[in-house]
């Protein structure tokens, strides 16, 4: 066991003295691999804030049917079961014509109607409300409300039409577009830093060629070989992954100080900062350990591809 933590020892300070041996090199793959994790974190903390800002829009947005007068307790009643069974279907409120009213009336934008309504009476008809769960899969509903026997007991065309439909459209596109352009930055600039380390090994292997080729003469195991070149890499990963954390969090600390203000477009700014604030040694950690995967399956594959033929001479 001793000896076993003596070898992890001196394979971690052969690592560090690579690492500052080939500083100039370590700052390249360092400076790749911290915008690779500085995009990554962002991409987490944009995406929370931005599923709270979805989330407190779509908590808002519901499809409203309207029922003809003439429709039965029996009716309506099985037409709301059916609706909760579908599975898209977060709730299902019904609103009588007097609670339909009511619920009009308490929007404070319509008071200047209530003279109005008083004189021609209660025009509204009663209406069931359903909140999706998603609305990537909001069609779902709709073609259920289409059925001829649905739409026969309708009394005017759904909320889900129009310009409210293209709105409702618009923002689920928007929210499909922002995940898919954050993905794909993120394997981007993952493999370039991936690449860029790769590189790095190897030159450092050929640079060390005799070196590497003497301890192979005297005994040395692969892994022994290896394991340095493979410290150097984690050591990039630490470094980077705590760089990249600092930044966001002088970016946030800056941008809300500089703008005055809780948000920068769709992404709240304040949400992000108490987020990052909340969960920054986990953040902290989730950058390092990718740090490393990222650093160490480098330097792995590098060292196997050509530590082999560099050292068998």
């Amino acid at each position: 066991m001793s000896h076993n933590l003596i070898t992890l020892s001196r394979i971690t300070k052969s690592g560090a003295i690579n690492f500052v041996r080939n500083f100039s090199l370590s700052i390249a793959a360092m400076a790749i691999m911290v915008v690779t994790l500085t995009i990554i974190l962002f991409s987490i903390v944009a995406n929370v804030t931005f599923n709270q800002q979805i989330n407190q829009v779509t908590s808002k947005i519901n499809i409203s049917v309207f029922l003809k007068n003439s429709v039965t307790t029996k009716q309506k009643n099985q037409l709301v079961a059916q609706l909760k069974a579908l599975p898209n279907v977060a709730s299902v409120q019904y609103l009588s014509k007097q609670q339909a009213l009511e619920s009009f009336l308490s929007d404070p934008a319509n008071q200047n109607l209530l003279g109005a309504i008083q004189e021609s009476g209660n025009t509204l008809p009663p209406t069931i409300h359903i909140k999706p769960r998603d609305l990537n899969h909001i069609e779902g509903i709709k073609n259920f409300l289409s059925q001829p026997r649905v739409e026969s007991l309708q009394s005017a065309p759904t909320s889900y039409s129009g310009a409210r439909k293209q709105a409702i459209d618009n923002i689920s596109h928007a929210a499909n577009i922002l995940r898919e352009i954050g993905i794909i930055a993120v394997i981007v600039f993952a493999v370039i830093s991936a690449l860029i380390i790769f590189n790095t090994i190897q030159m450092a292997i050929f640079n060390r060629r005799e070196e590497l080729q003497i301890m192979r003469l005297l005994g040395a195991t692969t892994w022994y070989i290896r394991g340095p070149f493979v410290a150097e890499s984690v050591i990039y990963g630490v470094l980077s992954g705590a760089i990249s954390t600092l930044l966001i969090w002088l970016s946030l600390v800056f941008s809300s100080q500089a703008l005055q203000a809780s948000s920068l477009g769709l992404l709240k700014i304040g949400y992000s900062k108490d987020y990052f604030y909340g969960n920054w040694y986990w953040l902290l950690l989730l950058e390092m350990g990718l740090g490393i995967l990222i650093g160490a399956a480098s330097s792995v594959i590098a060292t196997r591809r050509y530590l082999k033929f560099k050292t068998s001479k």
